[in-house]
């Protein structure tokens, strides 16, 4: 049967296929992403035959613990739940300089060193580059095999003559499949090359972590199918400019989600820190107004960040809206909810006008938080920066605020108050509803609030 070929186009961004160009892709609005690519559509008839394929019955399956690899990195098991497992596939995003290829060549030393097999495959620097990076981490052994090598059919005769136990490949929009007639980094390209990869991971049970370059949105460059086919998603976040990172798991077949690992950015390479919330408290001002520490959990830790907000008055006719480290629309309808609690009905004389200043709000230490509880604590820093009220550094804020201004309660807060008081606060301010489970805890004061004007007035106690 002759070839049959067809050209679509492809999203660049966000993978989507349509059968004509456009200068915006439907899907994702992205402008001048969409990329011509020739698919063969010829018609491959199963091997197997039907009568072949037979069902399991569930009871006949058994399963068994899978043994997971030590990294040697305690931060970096606890995202991937534990360690490395057998015949996984791990994705792990990030910003272009963010420290994704230190941190994977870190782990191929700590891998190493423990007697594993490790063959890093790099499509990006030479060998002498890798040579001198590893020298600035430290010292390895013969366990690790460099590969400078952008084919993938190389690459998967050498894996499977030397059958690693750990591959690591940086990165996979680099990788050039032969079948496929599209450049390298397009679609395409990497879609198929993700394809042989999971193949030669589940086919001779090699742990792959594979490094992929994020779009402008901060999502895995390539189709989203990526994501789905790998077993663990993994982005490393922070400032290029400054020295801490965060480690996200966002997806994991083999542990939670939402777990975080921190890390500080040396010259000597990547330094777990195994008290992140000491460090995000470090250089917090004393008695300075707009400032409150709350606590976040991030999938089992809680951490303890300082909030930070400013408010000043506005020299233009708009006011403007400014938020570092948190969701922006979420501080818009936070500043709506202080500003109708002016209205003096249903006892809400504790509102604050805006409408006329400038609101900043900023979580310190380059940390983002996207959790709920942290809503008391930025409409507390907001009041206590506009009414020039410090408040108490011993005192720790959390809780979910409701568009009628009720505070909500929120999950885990005995582990909150709990790292809270671990940390030398004496005070916490949390929802009223979730006061019947932090009754036990000594030697720090638990206050209840159901709104915003209880928080307020117990701030200003």
């Amino acid at each position: 049967m002759a070839n049959k070929k067809v050209s679509v186009f492809f999203c660049q961004e966000c993978g989507n296929e349509t059968s004509k160009w456009a200068g915006k892709c439907p899907s994702c609005g992205a402008w001048n992403s969409l990329v011509e690519e020739v698919i063969d559509k010829t018609s491959v008839k199963s091997r197997a035959k039907v009568s072949d394929v037979k069902p399991t019955k569930i009871i006949d399956v058994t399963a068994s613990n899978e043994q997971r690899i030590s990294t040697n990195i305690e931060e970096f098991n606890r995202v991937l739940g534990g360690g490395i497992v057998p015949g996984s596939m791990v994705l792990v995003g990030g910003d272009p300089g963010i420290g994704k290829s230190t941190l994977l060549l870190q782990t191929c030393q700590k891998l190493c060193l423990s007697g594993v097999n490790v063959m890093y495959v790099s499509g990006e620097e030479s060998l002498q580059q890798i040579k001198i990076r590893a020298d600035r981490i430290g010292k390895f052994n013969d366990k690790l095999d460099l590969l400078c090598e952008t084919n993938l059919d190389t690459i998967k005769a050498v894996v499977e003559r030397e059958m690693p136990t750990v591959l690591i490949i940086d990165s996979i929009q680099t990788m050039f499949n032969e079948s496929v007639g599209s450049a390298p980094g397009s679609v395409s390209q990497v879609r198929e090359s993700t394809s042989v990869l999971m193949e030669i991971a589940k086919g001779k049970g090699i742990a792959v972590f594979i490094v992929g370059h994020v779009t402008k949105e901060g999502t895995v460059a390539g189709p989203r199918v990526l994501e789905h086919m790998v077993d663990t998603v993994l982005y490393f976040e922070g400032d290029r400019h400054a020295s801490y990172r965060i480690l996200r798991g966002v997806k994991n077949r083999f542990g939670s989600t939402n777990e975080i690992g921190v890390f500080e950015m040396r010259d000597t390479g990547l330094e777990q820190v195994k008290n992140p919330s000491a460090v995000m408290l470090d250089g917090r001002p004393e008695n300075a107004t707009g400032s409150i520490v709350t606590c976040s959990m991030e999938g089992t830790r809680p951490i303890l960040v300082e909030i930070q907000s400013l408010v000043s008055k506005t020299a233009f006719e708009i006011p403007r809206r400014m938020a570092t480290g948190c969701d922006y629309n979420r501080v818009n309808l936070l500043v709506a909810v202080l500003e109708r609690m002016r209205d003096a009905k249903a006892n809400r004389s504790c509102g604050i006008f805006l409408g006329r200043s400038d609101v900043y709000v900023n979580i310190a230490g380059g940390i983002r938080i996207n959790e709920p509880a942290i809503d008391l604590a930025i409409a507390l820093a907001i009041y206590s920066s506009e009414k020039d009220i410090p408040v108490d550094e011993g005192t720790i804020v959390f809780g979910e605020i409701g568009l009628s201004g009720e505070v909500r309660s929120v999950s885990m807060a005995e582990q909150r108050v709990n790292e809270a008081k671990k940390l030398g606060f004496k005070r916490v301010i949390m929802p009223m509803s979730n006061i019947h489970s932090v009754k036990n805890i000594d030697g720090i004061i638990v206050v209840g609030v159901s709104n915003i004007k209880e928080a307020v007035d117990a701030i200003s106690r």
